[in-house]
């Protein structure tokens, strides 16, 4: 481990992909995820710009507009209890080589003000099976009236939630061995 708590290729990748050059009224930060299933296993969830529903507990529903390319714009419902209602995000970068996928939110009734993340996935060997190492990074605003702590702990919980979410999703298809094939047509 080194002294930021990430371990050597940890690192490398968060170098390679994960690039955030936040401003002064802008927090910024990496969650690091160890999941026991295969990497096109998690991809398959993950790469569902369309469907984040699929393993993102705080969404009730997405509605995308057009075609699934870079640039699409998905409509995002968020159930009660949080401090929001809908969310409009924006499809950066969709790369089923590297498995990596970037969104930016536009607009919604947040706080969260020029939010951009990218979450990328990487093969890896856990207990002796394939598993999957996911790491995902953001940067956003710090609202009037917020700390730099509070908004990147406030962002940090709800990644956490659903990288949770992601791992119980896939570890339970990967046990059932309920593999689907990814959707290269998108």
């Amino acid at each position: 481990m080194n002294s930021n708590g990430f371990d050597s290729t940890e690192s490398e990748y968060i170098r390679k992909h994960h690039r955030h050059d936040p401003a002064d009224n802008q927090c910024s930060s990496v969650l690091v995820k160890h999941i026991k299933a295969p990497v096109h296993l998690v991809w398959s969830l993950v790469r569902r710009f369309d469907q984040p529903q699929k393993y993102k507990p705080f969404i009730s529903r997405c509605v995308v507009q057009g075609n699934l390319e870079i640039g699409s714009l998905r409509e995002v419902d968020v159930k009660s209890g949080l401090p929001a209602t809908t969310s409009t995000e924006r499809l950066e970068l969709l790369d089923d080589e590297e498995h990596i996928l970037s969104i930016r939110i536009v607009g919604g009734d947040h706080r969260l003000r020029n939010y951009s993340s990218i979450i990328s996935l990487h093969p890896e060997v856990i207990e002796g099976r394939p598993g999957t190492l996911v790491i995902e990074s953001f940067v956003v605003d710090v609202p009037e009236g917020n700390t730099h702590d509070e908004t990147c702990y406030f962002v940090e919980a709800l990644i956490k939630c659903n990288l949770k979410s992601l791992a119980d999703v896939s570890e339970r298809l990967a046990v059932q061995d309920r593999t689907e094939p990814i959707d290269r047509g998108i």
